[in-house]
């Protein structure tokens, strides 16, 4: 195993609607890559304090972070990695499940000393940060769902049809269109129900740009069909997450998102009565990049508020016996 790190300066961000700024000044990043068994992890981290680890969502690569970190790199170490097959990490050998995603960033805290972190998600990421906590809480600090996967069947019929045969052909067209002509088209498609938010035109039309690359179509096309169908999501963490009863949990989402819907995560009340449950109104699924300067506050008030999880083998092993409560109609 080895680690290549380097170090940049950023000079600063333009402050404005579709680009907000938590009003940090702006550090230094490192850069760096891990060469593991598995594949290379390329990451950047900031800061010092208690770890924090970022997970991107489908698609997508640890740029999408970037209107975040400096903020939280105020006074934790934030580690943001590309996720197996994304940006400018390794493609696996073939496991594009969230379990290999998990085993891998695991993988990662132990090369970079990290015993432990508060594991942060977005959209597929959140998925991975349950399937994390789940597979191991002993390495968990805490859990931050943000536009979450993994709580509920329900998705907007463009992810949906991503799991079609005939995907990979319409991927890459959609990824080999001009970036602006793009972000023209989304607005249009925002006018019907269920496929995207208007708010959400700039994240989405970088992600898809992004599938240009065919290494990262491929790695969309199947992290896809390894969570979804046309049905919708085929993985949900509902089962387990009464073992998360004892973790710190933020769950927060935008009352515009047209990706997961809005009662997904507010269906989590129902399993875990400790969550801190935040709606952000008006923002759609990218809250990261288009409402930082409102998610931040939510999250720094939580990460203050709360102790990180102690696991113990005794009660792990008493909440994995103990009887199953009754299943509600809306896992």
């Amino acid at each position: 195993m080895a680690i290549t790190t380097s170090r940049r300066r950023l000079r600063g961000r333009t402050r404005g609607p579709a680009e907000p700024s938590a009003g940090v000044a702006t550090g230094a990043h490192v850069e760096g890559r891990v060469a593991m068994p598995g594949g290379a992890i390329a990451y950047t981290t900031a800061g010092t304090g208690e770890p924090i680890l970022l997970i991107h969502g489908l698609g997508g690569t640890r740029r999408t972070w970037r209107y975040v970190i400096d903020s939280l790199a105020a006074a934790h170490t934030v580690i943001a990695p590309d996720l197996p097959g994304h940006g400018e990490s390794d493609p696996p050998a073939g496991d594009y499940s969230i379990g290999a995603n998990a085993a891998a960033l695991r993988d990662l805290l132990v090369a970079l000393g990290h015993p432990r972190a508060t594991i942060a998600g977005h959209s597929l990421g959140g998925g991975i940060g349950l399937q994390f906590a789940y597979q191991f809480p002993e390495r968990t600090s805490r859990l931050i769902l943000i536009s979450s996967g993994g709580l509920g069947a329900e998705l907007t019929p463009m992810l949906r049809a991503a799991t079609l045969p005939g995907a990979p052909a319409v991927v890459a067209g959609l990824g080999l269109l001009p970036q602006g002509l793009t972000r023209r088209l989304i607005p249009v498609l925002s006018l019907v129900p269920g496929l995207v938010a208007r708010q959400d035109s700039r994240p989405v039309a970088e992600g898809l740009h992004g599938l240009a690359d065919a290494q990262h179509r491929h790695t969309f096309i199947r992290s896809a069909r390894a969570v979804m169908s046309w049905r919708g999501q085929t993985i949900s963490a509902a089962r387990q997450l009464a073992l998360l009863e004892e973790l710190p949990i933020l769950v927060v989402w935008g009352s515009k998102d047209q990706t997961i819907p809005r009662q997904r995560h507010q269906a989590i009340a129902n399993h875990l009565q400790h969550a801190h449950l935040v709606e952000i109104t008006g923002a759609g699924h990218y809250l990261h990049e288009t409402a930082s300067d409102r998610l931040l506050p939510a999250i720094h008030a939580f990460l203050a508020s709360t102790t990180p999880f102690h696991y113990t083998e005794t009660r792990w092993r008493d909440l994995l016996t103990q009887p199953p409560a009754p299943t509600s109609t809306d896992t």
